[in-house]
């Protein structure tokens, strides 16, 4: 106990004078919690903690775990680094620093008592003893087979392109219809099940590409809701290698340093056993917490088709390598091509013989429902999607242009007739707002429906798919709802009704489904910053070493831990003499302790003393 607080005093001092952005980084990387830290005599101790301290540990890699216990095996001398004879010995003991494991006095390292308290208790744990951490790797990399790489690359590439045509699918049926978030995390089941049937996937599949779409900044969470963002409507309409740029770029800057690191140096390696085993030799007390997280990194890489079969690909090599301009480069001849025309069929449905140009994609997409999307896929048009399309501001003449465009074979007359129909229809039915003024029956509404087809508003009334809207009718003979124009007109054309949105002017206007996310998912408070603004509060009428309340709370720590300590003292005639003493009581504004030099008991007025300090 003595030795580790003895420790403590001097973490705590190391502490107090660190940076702000240093202490706030040291707080995430040991992962400390707020709960009853109130100085940082308690921070010190919670850091200097032997389950803390492990923890601390087994995160780190061999080469740091080797150059502290270089250190561990000088004790009690206190070595520089150039003094250790270890590779980059400066480095890793800068690392350990960092993690509040080790200090440093004018170049000389020391460890803190509790860190060489676990490491000793190592080998008992099955852990590598001082000596066998500076043990070499177990094997060299195993590189890439040549012969395999056209496999490889073949089975990447079909992976690569279905997760970004699924996620670009995922988009599209979330600015369809948002999807909500639980409050405990994760996409609510229902709107989870709509997300696995638009993009052709299994529904556990969905959180993996949500997430990819996340980090890619495609999608963002806003008012509890999934929206695509602002960026996702120009990645819609890139080419599919270069969509795929931006989900994989995305993948690996939001690699933590670490991992990254690992991968990165694996370009034209297996990622299989061997580097399983190279993990368990770099964290040999942290092997199965590395694992976990390569783990969850690699899945997505697979998904990406930076890696297949634990081999990284051509693209995922140059990724990895480059950056993600190259890696594009290398991923658009194994994507299939892109083709800008269609068959425009009889029974009002579309087959695309390849992937669609995204942008012709994007286009058809407003007058036309996807069905199925694979290498081949096939849309459907009907009275909906077409009203869709023309309350978005197309008219007949563009989407028959349009069409003539796309057709392989030309435009199928019962498509034309169709075309032809929903124009002379639409408007039939006419959405606007109610003005406050309006509304006479003594209810709330903020919308209207009407038309001249007083048999059509019947039917509008007690058609079952409209019920949520709570249509009433008005003095007017129009139909009234509480819910705004938008969302009564989207339910109009999804019943397939003939409808238009209006201004007060009764001007048709267009409507553009959806809304993007302002912002990408919302930050918690740094809990770290939070807690070294509530540090600094509570010292900053202490400055440096000698304010009262810290110098007090160092001698209460001696005297709990019966501790001997140095303490600087200021004599009359203004000069500084230092005793090494053990504090016992503290009263009256005095210190008693026992002098264990001149064996005394000494009385020091707490005016005087203006410094205390742990002996070497």
């Amino acid at each position: 106990m003595s030795a580790t607080s003895i420790s403590a005093l001097a973490l705590a001092a190391r502490l107090r004078l660190e940076s702000d952005e240093g202490l706030a980084d040291l707080l995430r990387s040991r992962q400390v919690k707020d709960a009853g830290i109130r100085d940082f005599f308690d921070l010190a101790e919670k850091l200097l903690d032997p389950v803390s301290v492990q923890t601390a540990l087994s995160r780190l890699d061999r080469p740091t775990l080797a150059a502290i216990a270089a250190v561990a095996q000088r004790a009690p001398e206190r070595p520089t680094a150039a003094e250790l004879g270890l590779a980059d010995a400066e480095t890793t003991l800068a690392n350990a620093h960092a993690e509040g494991l080790i200090d440093n006095v004018d170049g000389a390292w020391y460890l803190y008592d509790a860190v060489t308290v676990a490491l000793d208790a190592w080998p008992a744990q099955g852990l590598p003893t001082l000596d066998e951490l500076a043990e070499p790797a177990p094997t060299a990399l195993e590189p890439v087979s040549r012969t395999d790489a056209a496999i490889t690359d073949t089975a990447a590439a079909d992976k690569a392109f279905g997760t970004t045509t699924a996620i670009a699918e995922l988009i599209a049926a979330v600015e369809t219809e948002p999807a909500r978030e639980l409050a405990r995390g994760g996409i609510a089941l229902p709107d989870s099940r709509r997300l696995a049937e638009a993009a052709s996937v299994a529904l556990e599949d969905v959180p993996a590409l949500q997430s990819i779409a996340e980090r890619a900044g495609l999608i963002g969470l806003e008012g509890g809701l999934w929206l695509p963002t602002v960026a996702a409507a120009d990645w819609m309409l890139q080419p599919t290698a270069d969509r795929w740029a931006r989900l994989a770029g995305a993948w690996l800057e939001r690699l933590p340093s670490d991992i990254r690191g690992l991968l990165g140096g694996r370009a034209h390696a297996l990622w299989g056993e061997h580097f399983e085993d190279y993990l368990d030799w770099l964290y040999p007390a942290g092997g199965d917490w590395m694992r976990d997280r390569v783990i969850t990194h690699t899945n997505a890489a697979t998904l990406l088709g930076i890696v297949a079969g634990q081999v990284p690909s051509t693209p995922g090599s140059a990724l990895l390598a480059a950056g993600a301009e190259a890696a594009a480069k290398a991923m658009t001849p194994l994507f299939p091509r892109e083709v800008s025309q269609v068959y425009l069929q009889h029974d009002l449905s579309i087959v695309s013989p390849g992937p669609l140009e995204p942008r012709l994609d994007a286009h058809l997409r407003t007058m036309a429902t996807v069905e199925s999307r694979a290498l081949a896929t096939s849309y459907r048009v009907s009275p909906a999607s077409l009203n869709r399309a023309l309350a978005a501001g197309e008219t007949a003449e563009s989407i028959t242009a349009f069409f003539e465009t796309l057709a392989l074979t030309g435009i199928p007359q019962p498509l034309a007739y169709l075309v032809a129909e929903s124009a002379t229809r639409y408007g039939l039915l006419r959405v606007g707002v109610v003005s406050e003024a309006e509304d006479t029956n003594g209810r709330v509404a903020r919308s209207y429906i009407r038309s001249p087809d007083e048999t059509l508003l019947r039917t509008v009334k007690v058609d079952h798919a409209l019920a949520g809207l709570g249509l009433q009718a008005d003095a007017s003979g129009r139909l009234t709802s509480r819910f705004d124009p938008a969302t009564v007109f989207w339910a109009l054309n999804d019943a397939r009704y003939p409808v238009a949105a209006e201004n007060e002017d009764a001007t048709i206007i267009a409507l553009e489904r959806g809304r993007t996310a302002r912002q990408l998912r919302p930050t918690a408070p740094d809990a770290a910053l939070v807690l070294v603004e509530r540090l600094r509060l509570l010292t900053r009428d202490q400055p440096g070493e000698s304010g009262t309340d810290w110098l007090a709370h160092q001698l209460d720590v001696a005297i709990r831990a019966k501790l001997t300590v140095t303490v600087a003292v200021t004599v009359q005639d203004g000069s500084t003499v230092t005793y090494t003493v053990q504090p016992t009581s503290v009263a009256g504004g005095r210190l008693r302790a026992l002098d264990r030099i001149a064996d005394i008991e000494r009385t020091l007025p707490l005016t005087r003393i203006t410094a205390v300090g742990s002996p070497d």
